[in-house]
């Protein structure tokens, strides 16, 4: 049997697929197509709050579901639906999902397909649609260091396409040759907006050759022309690791989601596409090809009506979600408790520089799958040379020179987590993180409380001014990220801190950004442990006693105070080293305000809406009966680094501490 058109509009080829599969894809459509239909008769009666639709798109997402292995990823969008329920997910959780219901995938916490599921292998979307397409590229690269043989597919729209993580994410494959599959659903319109105001090129596909990738055009409708391609090319690339970018041409034959409705698509062009529908289409065909009846059909249709109708009554019958502050900020971590390593053994005087490489060094030996990537970190060891000499002794399959990509990369290290590999991931200078923000604060931040998968990614920060490298290479900007849930932040002031609390924060499971000041790379020395050891996160460190004052101070802000007491004058001034800022020691804080009674906090960060400010209110709150006078916080002056040297020194608070410091001891 080959070129069937009959009464279709499609030519189905199915010499080479077996009965049963192509029954199979049939159900898989129409269940889809059911579920659908019974979706937007519950959101006209007020009983779920949003839909996105996928009728007319059901190939798509059955075909290359059908086509991938069920141990391969899945990294599927809104209108995906065939991709949930062809991998079996118990229509009674995907309701509760849908309704905001504890036995959901996201607690009631995120809604319809913002989820994953490992034990079905997808990882779900967020609505920031780019973050994924780098998610994958990290899924394939796991499998590649394992020799798995395995395809990972990621839909996205073509909307998306215009979206830098797009391009980060197609360049970044192809340079390291994941196998990768790049499933593009043209549909025609970006909510409103037509292909023709999106993207220049005639076709999406068209761009692979610009990423030096293998390209294919396929008709999205047509569920058995999908099936055999994406079979073909997932064969093909387990085999020989490569990506392949796929664009299905289709239609959304309904509204970006329901409230948004079509009004804007021309009445043909709909009615063009709702004769190219892709299950009444292929119903026909196998009809006239005697693989189906209908009977059977008339059956089917009963049967998945049925389940649906009693998955429903499941998924209304649970009670809604309590909601429970314990609860929910229980959830904002991975559980983790910390078995701190030890220090035994031998010290070395070390620079700041040398602790923070050999603690790399080491975990890297600890943790045999561990992945470090970053721009120019292999050969050349990184523009402060931590990783000098790491390419030699661990390969660059796992010390990664990346292109200049921060966004994708970081979404990377997410898909090497979702696989159980620790990565690390370096900025070259933490101002450069700004590139990769999203995927920090709304993927790795938010993804163990949205549904239990966790972020096991460190981000290095080489932060900090006082070296004459401008505004772009000179700030330290922790308060950026101390903001979101879910992150931890690490920034140490000395060398056998920063191994510690380096190794420690690979050994968390969560996220960590962790700061590393450059001017203290190589200023800096002390004796530290020459084996491996770690130091536990959220313990600040008191560098000196005293009653009349506190300093609360991080980084290199220490290191100012520290020469500051060493005067005469301010022998009974304490000083206390943060060192993590979250989880933040609010115990010794705390502890010593009400010894004290006076507070000064001291960072390096502008003053406007920097972390004194949030320390100033934490002990205010807390302590305020303790306080003989107000906190004092110095910062940096509100301006953005300055290059000339005046100029920084003016900009950086260490010229006002002693003043400050004065004025409060005289209050």
């Amino acid at each position: 049997m080959s070129g069937f058109s009959g009464t279709t509009v499609f030519s189905y080829e199915n010499r080479n697929i077996s009965q049963q599969v192509q029954l199979d894809l049939y159900r898989h459509m129409l269940r889809s197509r059911l579920i659908e239909e019974k979706m937007l008769i519950l959101l006209r009666q007020g009983k779920i709050s949003k839909w996105f639709s996928g009728i007319g798109q059901e190939a798509i997402a059955v075909g290359v579901t059908m086509a991938m292995q069920a141990d391969e990823y899945i990294l599927p969008m809104h209108r995906n639906l065939g991709v949930f329920t062809t991998r079996g997910i118990p229509l009674p959780r995907l309701f509760a999902q849908w309704q905001g219901k504890m036995s959901g995938f996201t607690k009631g916490r995120d809604r319809s397909f913002h989820f994953g599921a490992n034990d079905y292998n997808i990882v779900g979307m967020i609505s920031h649609l780019g973050p994924q397409l780098g998610v994958a590229d990290g899924i394939a690269l796991a499998a590649k260091l394992r020799n798995n043989q395995e395809a990972v597919a990621v839909f996205t729209g073509e909307g998306a396409t215009s979206e830098g993580d797009f391009h980060e994410a197609l360049n970044l494959a192809s340079v390291w040759d994941l196998p990768v599959i790049f499933c593009v659903e043209n549909n025609g319109y970006g909510l409103s907006t037509p292909s023709s105001e999106q993207y220049r090129c005639e076709h999406i596909a068209d761009r692979g050759a610009g990423y030096g990738m293998e390209s294919h055009i396929i008709e999205g409708n047509n569920i058995l022309e999908v099936y055999e391609k994406v079979n073909a090319v997932a064969q093909s690339i387990r085999k020989d690791p490569r990506p392949v970018l796929l664009e299905f041409k289709t239609f959304r034959r309904r509204g970006h989601e329901e409230a948004s409705g079509v009004a804007y698509v021309p009445d043909d062009l709909i009615r063009a596409w709702e004769e190219k529908d892709p299950v009444t289409n292929y119903r026909e065909f196998l009809i006239a090809e005697g693989i189906l009846d209908t009977d059977a059909d008339d059956h089917l249709r009963a049967s998945i009506k049925k389940e649906i109708n009693e998955g429903l009554a499941q998924a209304f019958a649970e009670d809604a979600v309590t909601a429970n502050s314990a609860n929910e900020l229980s959830d904002v971590y991975a559980p983790y408790r910390s078995q701190a390593v030890p220090a035994i053994g031998s010290s070395k005087e070390l620079r700041f520089v040398d602790a923070v490489s050999e603690a790399l060094y080491q975990a890297m030996e600890r943790y045999p799958e561990m992945v470090i990537m970053g721009q120019d970190i292999a050969e050349y060891g990184g523009v402060f040379k931590i990783t000098e000499g790491f390419s030699d002794r661990f390969g660059k399959e796992r010390v990664r020179n990346t292109p200049i990509c921060e966004s994708i990369v970081l979404s990377a290290a997410m898909g090497l987590s979702v696989k159980g590999v620790k990565s690390v991931v370096e900025m070259q200078f933490a101002d450069f993180v700004s590139s990769g923000f999203n995927p920090i604060v709304n993927y790795l931040a938010k993804v163990h409380y949205r549904w239990g998968q966790n972020a096991d990614v460190v981000v290095r920060m080489p932060c900090g001014g006082g070296v004459g490298a401008g505004p772009f290479h000179s700030q330290t900007n922790e308060a950026w990220f101390l903001k979101t849930p879910g992150l931890k932040v690490v920034y140490p002031a000395f060398p056998a801190d920063a191994k510690g609390l380096l190794t420690e924060a690979i050994e968390d499971p969560n996220p960590v950004l962790f700061f590393e000041h450059k001017a203290l790379y190589r200023t800096i020395r002390q004796e530290v442990p020459e084996a491996y050891y770690s130091l536990p996160l959220g313990e600040a460190a008191v560098l000196k006693e005293g009653a009349k004052a506190v300093i609360i101070t991080y980084g290199a802000g220490v290191h100012w105070a520290m020469e500051v007491l060493e005067q005469e004058s301010y022998q009974e001034v304490a000083l206390i080293d943060l060192r993590s800022l979250q989880p933040l020691d609010t115990e010794t804080i705390y502890t010593w305000v009400k010894r004290t009674g006076k507070v000064l906090v001291v960072h390096e960060d502008t003053s406007f809406m920097g972390f004194g400010a949030e320390l100033a209110a934490l002990i205010q709150e807390n302590c305020f009966e303790y306080l003989d006078a107000p906190v004092k916080r110095v910062g940096s002056l509100d301006t953005p680094v300055p290059f000339a040297k005046n100029l920084e020194k003016e900009f950086l608070p260490k010229e006002r501490l002693v003043n400050t410091l004065d004025d409060l001891l005289e209050y």
